[in-house]
């Protein structure tokens, strides 16, 4: 497992447990490895959705269909 898989696993399982804050320094260390990758940018936008950061979370979601307009997954 690459070490952006490892850190997208952590991420999505801190966002099922609740933690936030720590699944955000997941995604956002996975981005700083792969910053072209619609999906992390779509994580990193939920795990700030679910933090309650709105405005930021909108721009995560922007930058994930900028890369691809066709990603379904853009919340």
């Amino acid at each position: 497992m690459s070490k952006v898989e490892t850190l997208t696993s952590d991420g999505k399982a801190y966002l099922e447990g609740g933690q936030y804050h720590e699944a955000l320094s997941c995604f956002e260390e996975a981005l700083q490895l792969k910053p072209d990758d619609p999906e992390l940018w779509n994580f990193k936008g939920i795990a700030l959705r679910s933090a309650g950061l709105y405005e930021e979370a909108i721009e995560c979601f922007n930058r994930s269909l900028e890369i691809d307009p066709r990603d379904r997954n853009s919340s």
